[in-house]
């Protein structure tokens, strides 16, 4: 067992954390980019969506040193295949997910020991949040939709990269300041040694997660690292 004490709360990343990376890559992605072009042509002149088409064609607009499409569609397609961190498309990512989901078309597996620890740190009384590069409403369609059922309301907060870059250590700083818990009252836990890096400088406590499928490999001598949650041990702090 691996034991963290003198906790208020628990953040977690989702992919290689508590979902599959292999959903996001060989379903969540695809399915997105292939329904992004019918998507465009149905909802370009939704008003509700008008700060968002800006924001897209405005950065289409700044990539004068690239070989990116001007179309819209194309343009997100292709930010797609370049692996891109880009805001707006994640919130469009999370709208049409929404869609699969709806359908039936998509449902989020989770490791089989997720829900089980979700809810035991939840009965602790431990804060529970979430903070990944997905959009937020990403975030609670996967969690609202998974093989566990509705898991939403065992969280308090989500964050996302409208925070801030999930490798640089002031986004931990201010997800502390959001949850008014100090830092070192919160343990992180996700697949990415960068990430775990950036946690630990801003003083929260931290756990690798290398889960089966993973990428990342994880250096045990740096980082405390599980492969299941039931691996953990978690006390909650006095005060």
């Amino acid at each position: 067992m691996i034991r963290f004490d003198n906790l208020k709360g628990v953040v977690l990343d989702i992919e290689g954390t508590t979902c599959p990376l292999d959903f996001v890559v060989n379903s969540l992605f695809p399915y997105a980019r292939q329904a992004l072009p019918g998507f465009v042509a149905e909802h370009r002149q939704d008003p509700q969506l008008s700060a968002l088409w800006e924001e897209v064609e405005q950065a289409i607009t700044a990539e004068t040193a690239t070989d990116a499409p001007q179309e819209i569609a194309d343009y997100l397609q292709w930010l797609i295949d370049q692996d891109r961190k880009f805001t707006p498309l994640k919130d469009l990512q999370g709208l049409i997910w929404q869609q699969g989901y709806n359908s039936g078309s998509l449902v989020a597996p989770l490791f089989d020991d997720v829900e089980s620890a979700l809810k035991t740190w939840h009965q602790q009384g431990l804060i529970l949040t979430v903070y990944s590069s997905g959009s937020i409403a990403a975030q609670q369609l996967l969690y609202g939709n998974s093989i566990a059922g509705d898991l939403r309301g065992l969280f308090t907060s989500w964050f996302d990269t409208r925070l801030g870059s999930k490798v640089n250590s002031q986004s931990y700083i201010d997800l502390a300041k959001h949850l008014a818990i100090p830092a070192a009252k919160l343990l992180f836990i996700s697949d990415a040694p960068d990430e775990l890096k950036a946690a630990k400088n801003a003083d929260l406590q931290v756990c690798g997660s290398q889960r089966p499928g993973n990428i990342q490999i994880i250096n045990e001598d740096s980082y405390k690292t599980i492969k299941k949650f039931s691996e953990l041990e978690l006390t909650n702090a006095l005060n």
